[in-house]
């Protein structure tokens, strides 16, 4: 027992450190960039600081590890399993949001797929050419109007705003109630299920890290941009908005 308590002393101390050392380094950096966008711009920055050292530390080391040893059949596999968990909340916002078209599509998406499919574990619906559309609360709250409001980088979770971030939780709490893993899966089985999306998540970005790391002077700016941008044009079903340089926030939930 004291072992384990330990080991969680030991957890919770070297994240405090981490948002520590992140925060320090947050404030004495020039502050020559800043937006109109990004108020918060210092603790941001501390925040995102913060989860690069997590993300350094275990995070990446995890995903390239799961990578290496998982065939892509079975890595395609997990990707589509929760892809089609996802389309959950995408049927549920395209609804509040009244485009019927695109709940009809992702109803026969999540049906499909979760029956021919194996449980989402083929992605059958994109074969026969039904398009997955992304819909979540926080696009939900700006198609009526909500503001962005500032730019906001939350613990672990990453870029967000003022809106968007009591959207990111509204999903979450909307698909514990209704998602299958959530109402029919014991704690741990949850647990395991929660963990393998985070590091599958991890894996996919992979190759957009690479890319951030060669290519953005700064990366914070550049992914602030993008996803300043990326959030405008999903709220505009991407009309009348320019497409950005690189797509690196395409996280599967």
């Amino acid at each position: 027992m004291s072992s384990v308590k330990f080991k969680n002393i030991s957890k919770v101390l070297t994240i405090s450190l981490a948002f520590i050392l992140s925060f320090s380094l947050a404030i004495n950096a020039k502050n020559a960039y800043s937006s109109d966008d990004d108020p918060l711009e210092p603790i941001n920055r501390a925040v995102f600081g913060f989860n690069e050292i997590i993300d350094d530390a275990v995070l990446e080391p995890v995903a390239k590890s799961y990578r290496a040893i998982t065939p892509d059949p079975i890595e395609d596999g997990v990707s589509n399993f929760f892809n089609n968990l996802g389309e959950i909340n995408n049927i549920f916002n395209s609804l509040l949001q009244l485009k019927i078209d695109k709940t009809v599509s992702s109803s026969a998406r999540f049906a499909i797929n979760s029956t021919v499919g194996v449980f989402g574990l083929f992605d059958i619906a994109t074969s026969l050419g039904i398009e997955r559309h992304r819909e979540d609360f926080g696009q939900t709250l700006g198609y009526y109007g909500v503001p962005a409001g500032p730019y906001l980088v939350l613990p672990f979770f990453g870029p967000s705003t003022f809106r968007d971030a009591p959207g990111f939780y509204a999903d979450i709490a909307v698909e514990k109630s209704i998602s299958p893993v959530h109402t029919e899966l014991h704690h741990e089985e949850r647990q395991l299920i929660q963990a393998t999306n985070v590091i599958d998540t991890r894996a996919n970005l992979l190759q957009a890290t690479k890319i951030l790391d060669t290519a953005a002077k700064d990366k914070y700016i550049f992914l602030r941009e993008s996803y300043l941008q990326k959030r405008t044009k999903m709220i505009a079903d991407g009309k009348d908005v320019e497409d950005f340089e690189i797509d690196v926030l395409e996280i599967n939930y």
